[in-house]
């Protein structure tokens, strides 16, 4: 009697480990079948991206409930250049279009730019991530879904989106090729002209010693250098240079040149900005009052790294 017991819980605990076997052997098949149809990170090894959206796009409605969709694919404007070089001219002049929409300075996407610059030139930034699994890869999709993200949702949908950030322009060959139908609209003006603004306004620009001329000049200098060294870089049919006396003295002449730049269909409300101005639906300014005291604010919360960029 109890040897044919042992023989039936020995029976039974045979069957319940071979089923064990057989289901663990199922998941790791159909694991592997995932793997072999979407690729990503087995063992170490990096094959493809595992994980994929379900939508590429973004899907936004106005208000009047008009759906529109934005993707990493789509032709965004990115206006930049030194500042007090006429960037927020440019943008007020593209938001009175009725189809384009610009809205006030993120100040965040040049920072995360100037971030990802950093860990790029830091070879043992570069190790340690890499050793990680966060590949340029996926700095690079990352940056991409929040860059677009940001500028699609801090302002009211439209065909048409651009973002005025100054120092964005610095990253302008990067973000051609995050964004590869984007188009960018360098500003440039005369460096005494663009400095003697800074000074006499006393804008606080990361950087500018306000109380140097000339410190202020090698700064803008620089800066335009490595800025239309990009829109060089990327070439004509992708950056246009605008010249801020021109835009200011010929303004139709320019902007007829602008909008057949960015292929975007003429309207005269672009030389009417000024009456749309802090209306609803029209032109909202920044507010650069708010802004320093908030960057002041972070910086003596201790996030020091935010103000170095």
């Amino acid at each position: 009697m109890r040897v044919s017991m042992r023989r039936i819980v020995l029976l039974a605990c045979c069957a319940v480990a071979t089923m064990m076997v057989f289901h663990m052997g199922q998941h790791m098949w159909e694991c592997q079948q995932i793997l072999n149809q979407n690729g990503g990170w087995f063992n170490g090894r990096q094959t493809h991206s595992m994980m994929k959206p379900e939508k590429d796009e973004l899907v936004m409605y106005n208000s009047k409930n008009i759906e529109f969709r934005y993707s990493k694919n789509m032709p965004l404007i990115f206006i930049g250049g030194v500042p007090r070089s006429g960037t927020t001219l440019m943008r007020a002049m593209m938001d009175a279009h009725p189809e384009i929409r610009c809205g006030e300075e993120t100040r965040i996407i040049p920072r995360v730019l100037a971030m990802r610059q950093v860990w790029s030139k830091s070879e043992r930034e570069k190790m340690r991530l890499n050793e990680a699994g966060v590949t340029d890869h996926v700095l690079d999709a990352a940056l991409q879904a929040f860059i677009l993200e940001v500028i699609a949702k801090h302002g009211e949908p439209a065909k048409y989106l651009c973002n005025k950030d100054p120092f964005t322009l610095k990253s302008l060959s990067y973000l051609s090729k995050l964004f590869t139908q984007s188009k960018f609209i360098l500003m440039i003006r005369d460096g005494r002209a663009s400095v003697h603004s800074m000074i006499t306004r006393k804008v606080t620009i990361a950087g500018f010693d306000l109380n140097s001329y000339r410190d202020c000049i090698i700064k803008w200098n620089k800066a335009i250098e490595i800025m239309y060294g990009q829109c060089m870089e990327v070439g004509p049919s992708r950056c246009l240079s605008v010249y801020y006396e021109q835009l200011v003295l010929h303004p139709r002449k320019t902007m007829e040149k602008i909008m057949t730049f960015l292929d975007i269909p003429w309207n005269d409300a672009v030389l009417h900005h000024e009456e749309l101005i802090g209306k609803s639906g029209g032109v909202s300014l920044s507010k650069p009052s708010n802004w320093l005291s908030s960057a002041s604010n972070i910086c003596r919360s201790g996030y020091n790294w935010i103000c170095e960029l």
